[in-house]
């Protein structure tokens, strides 16, 4: 098991390689160091998962050194490797090398690609150090670096004002939730006298509803109160309802990051904290009620919202949100190993999703509007093919078992419909409230999955209607560089009266998209096989091994058991509105093209309500942004400059230049001068005698 000194510390010597010696030793082979790490702490990872998968191995503790000794608080730095950490290795170590390999491809005509592979492996090392922590501040440590290195990779392009704005706003976003993950763990501290993992969680059940703390001026209970702190860290990281703002503006990104952090690996740091802490979340009933709710709210809410975006990247990223939120509210009916199941199968699916996205962005010159995209499966086959993959899996496709035929399916197949199941069949609080919202949302996510796919590769071309694909065309370049604004916001807009000019003779003005290379097509090609795989090859360890768990989570055996006994029609619920949500998609987009636009504009205000995001940017933005930017103002101008300024460094300064002013008169040189001067304070020096 010292194997994991190496999966977590080769990540990091090859970001400082690469990071600080990428200009003396070039491209190439700092993206050689990187790559290579990656696939070597993947290669011994992979075992390591295997292992646990027999069943039966005990968790083991790898000693790093010792970091603090101050009074009552000592911990050491400590890699814990059990089920769980086993589970997130492998996601994390495999998506992240083929996001490098994938990234030789995309990033080929950067300049400054030795730094992006050293951003990329330095989040992976943070992202590994998070899931091997022993103790909660080795995990705060990971969870702040994950959270640096997202800023660096979200504002890559630094040139670009928008691709600032969205790290900003990331980072500041995430301090938010960091807020209540740093209190949390203070909490934590407090009320247990430690900060290691396994000592919290074996004395966690002895304090359900045994004591009160003191919150806010009320008399709470502890453990609730712990973990709804601790929960508001993970709605930040993992973009729940409320702290999910920054999660579509980091699209801003290249798209390699949008693949490594925003669907694989930081936004499901969130679901891992819970689940590991799962059995002090389960002695606060009020806290995995909270969970509950949140998840649910945010499965529907972003579902909704991917329902109408036209960039192809927000698309993802909303359903990224929405499915963060089936893996939350699975925590909060207690179904941890279906939220953990969930969160391996969505790792492959989610993240070729994306990569065949970049790939697409990349025949299209850049270009990520799909109303200017269309008929793209014979131009791109192998991407076609990889994105239908994902889409079967995301979308839920296959079949239940019935007499005797087995159950099978694609990725999400497995793991969705066992989180609806479970949430039917949870007596946990809000649990009913779950699976109906997530059904609902699986109707949704079945529409807006197909809804790209028929956009992107059926129809009529439409690309010669980019200006900026135009532009490439006729200029014969591509600048990964350019940011596209939003054009035709208006609600209404029919997506089919962006149609080929007929001067450009076959409606392609001479322009035709091309394959990706194949540094980019080989990571979906096994991202691939995952979407078709994973569900089918791991769901009866996730779900109905105890012995796999092994203690790693609080496992609820009746549950689990529960879940296979529930009605047929339950059984069948996810697969009916994805069937309802594909045929819909179908209609409104290859029968009746015109039917989009014509309900947009029926819907009205309640579609633009959707189509801005339920206006939680704006509502944020007078609610916060404005008092803060008055609040600032008011201090830089009436505290900094009206008063410490005008009586401190001012003040001083004006009384130094009217004294030298009145000194220059005095000291004239004229010796008439002097005398009479001197005469006067012979005069005062008299008087002040006398008197």
């Amino acid at each position: 098991m010292d194997w994991i000194l190496v999966i977590v510390f080769a990540p990091l010597a090859a970001a400082v390689i690469a990071g600080l010696g990428g200009r003396l030793i070039g491209h190439t082979a700092a993206k050689v160091v990187t790559t290579g790490a990656l696939f070597l702490a993947c290669g011994l990872s992979w075992p390591i998962f295997l292992q646990y998968l027999g069943g039966g191995v005990e968790p083991t503790v790898v000693h790093v050194l010792d970091w603090v000794r101050s009074g009552d608080m000592t911990f050491d730095w400590a890699l814990r490797v059990d089920t769980l950490t086993a589970i997130m290795l492998v996601v994390i170590t495999t998506v992240s090398a083929l996001v490098h390999l994938y990234s030789w491809g995309y990033m080929e005509e950067d300049p400054d690609q030795s730094r992006f592979f050293a951003y990329l492996s330095l989040f992976t090392f943070a992202m590994l150090m998070l899931v091997t922590a022993n103790n909660l501040v080795q995990m705060f440590f990971g969870w702040e670096g994950v959270g640096l290195a997202s800023y660096l990779l979200i504002g890559f392009w630094f040139r670009k004002p928008s691709a600032n704005a969205a790290a900003i706003k990331a980072f500041v976003v995430n301090r938010v939730g960091d807020l209540g993950f740093m209190l949390g763990i203070f909490g934590t501290f407090l009320v247990f006298g430690t900060t290691s993992i396994p000592e919290i969680l074996a004395a966690a059940p002895a304090l359900q509803g045994a004591s009160e703390i003191g919150f806010l001026g009320l008399r709470v209970d502890t453990l609730t109160v712990l973990c709804i702190l601790l929960f508001i860290g993970a709605m930040g990281k993992s973009a729940q309802l409320g702290l999910h703002t920054w999660l579509p503006d980091a699209m801003e990104g290249p798209t390699p990051v949008s693949a490594l952090i925003h669907a694989a690996t930081m936004v499901t740091a969130g679901v891992f904290m819970v689940c590991r802490l799962s059995p002090m979340f389960e002695a606060a009933p009020a806290a995995l009620a909270f969970v509950t709710i949140i998840g649910a709210a945010t499965c529907f809410f972003a579902a909704t919202i991917g329902t109408t975006q036209w960039d192809i990247k927000r698309v993802i990223a909303y359903s990224t949100c929405s499915q963060l939120g089936y893996m939350f509210f699975a925590a909060g009916v207690g179904a941890y190993g279906a939220a953990m199941f969930h969160l391996f199968t969505h790792a492959f699916f989610k993240a070729l999703l994306f990569l065949g996205a970049g790939s697409v962005i990349h025949a299209m010159h850049h270009e990520q509007d799909m109303r200017y995209y269309g008929g793209l499966r014979k131009q791109i086959p192998v991407t076609f093919w990889a994105m239908l993959f994902g889409t079967l899996a995301i979308t839920g496709v296959g079949v239940v078992h019935i007499g005797a035929i087995p159950t099978i399916g694609f990725a999400g197949f497995h793991s969705k419909d066992a989180i609806l199941e479970a949430a039917y069949a949870s007596a946990g609080a809000y649990s009913n409230v779950a699976f109906w919202m997530g059904t609902f949302a699986a109707l949704l996510t079945s529409f807006y999955s197909w809804r790209l796919m028929f956009l992107t590769f059926w129809g009529k071309p439409r690309w010669i209607e980019s200006e900026h694909i135009q532009h490439a065309v006729h200029h014969g370049h591509d600048d990964p560089d350019h940011h596209n604004p939003p054009r035709q916001e208006d609600a209404g807009h029919d997506v089919h009266h962006a149609v080929p000019h007929p001067a450009h003779g076959d409606g392609t003005g001479g322009y035709h998209p091309h394959e990706s290379p194949v540094a980019m097509l080989i990571p979906l090609a096994v991202l691939s096989l995952g979407a078709i795989a994973a569900g089918f090859l791991f769901s009866h360890a996730f779900l109905d091994e105890a012995a796999f768990w092994n203690g790693a989570i609080a496992y609820n055996a009746a549950l689990m058991h529960e879940m296979h006994e529930v009605p047929a029609l339950v059984k069948y619920a996810a697969t009916i509105v994805m069937a309802l949500g594909l045929l819909g998609a179908i209609y409104a987009y290859l029968v009746q093209p015109k039917l989009p636009s014509q309900t947009a504009e029926q819907l009205g205000p309640i579609y633009t309500f959707v189509y801005r995001k339920w206006m939680f940017d704006e509502l944020y933005h007078y609610l916060f942004v404005v008092p803060a930017f008055w609040l600032g103002r008011f201090f830089w101008k009436k505290g900094d400059e009206g008063t410490i300024d005008r009586f401190g460094p001012n003040g001083a300064a004006w009384v130094v230049e009217r004294g030298s002013t009145f000194a220059r008169r005095v000291q004239s040189g004229y010796l008439t001068s002097y005398a009479l001067i001197m005469l006067l304070g012979l005069v005062a020096a008299i008087t002040w005698v006398l008197f």
